[in-house]
Parts: C-alpha cells; sequence; structure tokens
C-alpha cells in the first residue's frame, strides 16, 4: 500500500556554481560549472517522498514564470501531487548555491519567492489532504504562521507530525508543541536550543532541550556521522561513495524519515533508513535530482 504524506513548503530553482573552493568576501570567482535545476527544501522532500514509493501531496505557492514550469515538471516526473496556487505578482523563488567541488561542501543564498505569499486561508483549504495524510512534514520556508497552522491542523487529525527547522531561525511560541519529531542539523538544533553542536554529546544535549520544550522527539542529523535519535546512541552514517554534492542531504533524510514513519517504522529504524537515503543523495550533483530512489536504498541498506 501506498502510505499518503503531505508536504508543505516552498519550490525555488537553484542556480548552483560549482567553484575549486568557496569565495571569500569581497572576492569574484570564475566558477568551473553552472546549472540552473529544480530544488527548494519543501519540494526537495516531496519529490524525495515519491521516488520512495508513498504517495505525497504538496502544498505550496509559485509565480506565474518559467522557473514554475521546472516545479511543474519535476514534480509529474516524480509523481508528487500539487495542491499550489499561483502569484499575480511575485515570482517564483531561486537560490545562488555555491559549492567546493574538491569537498561537496555548499553555501547557499535562497529566497522563497513567491511561497512568502502562502496565507493561512490556502492551508486551510488544504486541510482535507492534511489530515488524510499520515505524516504531516514542513520546515521553514514560508510564513511562520503559515507553518503553525498546517502543524495545527494536522495535530487535530491525529496525523503524525514532522518540522525540519530549516533554514535556521526562532520558532513561535507553541510550535514545537505540536511536533511529534524535530529534524534539526547541528547549526540549526544549536539555534533553537543554544547548544554548541560540532560533538555528539552536544547533539543529544541539544535533542533533549528540544523535547524539554515540547517536541515529542528530536532527531539532529550530524553530516557525515549520521543522525543522533533523542536515545543514547548516534545512528551511523551510510557511505555510499564520495560526497559530490551535499546540498540535498538534510532534504533526502527528512523525506525517508517521513516515508518509513508512514509505513509503520519505529523511529531508530526510520533515523537509519533516511540516513541511507542521504548517503546517496551526496554521491551526485543537484538537490531534487540527486533524491534516490526505493531500490537504491533498499540495496544499500541490505549491503550494510
Amino acid at each position: 500500500m501506498r502510505v499518503r504524506i503531505a508536504v508543505l513548503g516552498a519550490f525555488v530553482a537553484d542556480a548552483t556554481f560549482r567553484t575549486p573552493r568557496l569565495p571569500r568576501m569581497g572576492e569574484t570567482m570564475i566558477g568551473g560549472s553552472v546549472a540552473l535545476s529544480p530544488g527548494g527544501k519543501g519540494s526537495n522532500q516531496a519529490v524525495a517522498v515519491a521516488r520512495l514509493g508513498a504517495e505525497v501531496v504538496f502544498v505550496s505557492r509559485l509565480g506565474k514564470d518559467g522557473l514554475a514550469d521546472m516545479a511543474l515538471s519535476i514534480w509529474k516526473e516524480a509523481g508528487v501531487t500539487p495542491l499550489v496556487s499561483r502569484s499575480d505578482g511575485a515570482a517564483t523563488g531561486m537560490a545562488c548555491v555555491m559549492v567546493d567541488a574538491a569537498t561537496g561542501d555548499n553555501a547557499i543564498i535562497g529566497h522563497p519567492g513567491a511561497a512568502l505569499e502562502l496565507s493561512e486561508a490556502e492551508v486551510d483549504a488544504a486541510a482535507d489532504a492534511i489530515g488524510a495524510a499520515t505524516v504531516f512534514l514542513t520546515q521553514l520556508e514560508q510564513p511562520p504562521a503559515v507553518t503553525m497552522r498546517a502543524l495545527e491542523i494536522a495535530r487535530r487529525a491525529g496525523v503524525t507530525t514532522v518540522l525540519n527547522p530549516a533554514p535556521a531561525a526562532d520558532l513561535p511560541p507553541g510550535m514545537l508543541r505540536l511536533c511529534d519529531y524535530v529534524t534539526p542539523n547541528e547549526t540549526e538544533a544549536e539555534r533553537l536550543t543554544g547548544v554548541r553542536g560540532g560533538t555528539e554529546q552536544g547533539a543529544r544535549r541539544a535533542a533533549e532541550a528540544l523535547r524539554e520544550r515540547g517536541a515529542g522527539a528530536a532527531a539532529v542529523t550530524l553530516g557525515v556521522r549520521g543522525a543522533l535519535f533523542h536515545g543514547p546512541d548516534a545512528t551511523p552514517a551510510y557511505r555510499a561513495g564520495p560526497a559530490v554534492e551535499t546540498t540535498g542531504a538534510g532534504d533526502a533524510f527528512n523525506g525517508a524519515f517521513a516515508v518509513a514513519l508512514a509505513e509503520g517504522s519505529d523511529p531508530t529504524r526510520a533515523v537509519r533508513f533516511a540516513c541511507a537515503a542521504a548517503g546517496l543523495s551526496v554521491t551526485r550533483p543537484g538537490t531534487a535530482q540527486s533524491m534516490p530512489d526505493r531500490t537504491e536504498v533498499e540495496a544499500l541498506r541490505a549491503a550494510e
């Protein structure tokens, strides 16, 4: 059975520049290559869900421009069902992604564009789709009030809620109490809790702090070290090959985590499944295009 997942978030078009190293402030560099491709945390996560075999509905807002056509194309290819409004005035979002060709590390500046116009009324219009889901997944690329409203709808309907608090930002009071799971990376966890990351002990303390502030559970992603659930041990990273680009790893993790939870996996198994998907995503360029399919993830897990 194809479990149903609802995702709220933004689509942005990624202009990705690969360089021998990331530029310093005030420096101009000639990039080794440039590509324009589909991105945005919410959209990437919806694509990840679809490629892993789950039915997914994506709630968002686009401009009326060529970049919106890119969004519709990737969703059609992946099998994402869009519940998307169109803006008359705002453009579809964009991001500048700079990738260190030697390490795959990245620096990103993004603007959600039309997704910043998403309203609580539009979320209310999608309430039936959100309430029919097994898992609801969202991030922070749309207005906070919209995120809060969607989490309230999902919680009231008994849907499992997952918040990926990215990009790093302060949360409105009470938002964590609406989250069954919160999935920050170390930078985001430090922003939310004040607990310095960089070690598994720090990640564990941050996860516990998030639970104390209302989240049901926390999974802190640790890059190449995998992810740490709120229990005592870190889930190890899967190494599928050399890192080409790390940009979409968090989105692969969150999409896969939502799928595993929706299929009935316990949280620890869900984190391991998510680590496998993230490990595969960094071995190829791009974000939406780097999301692995179910066969790839299962093959990697079998080879563990």
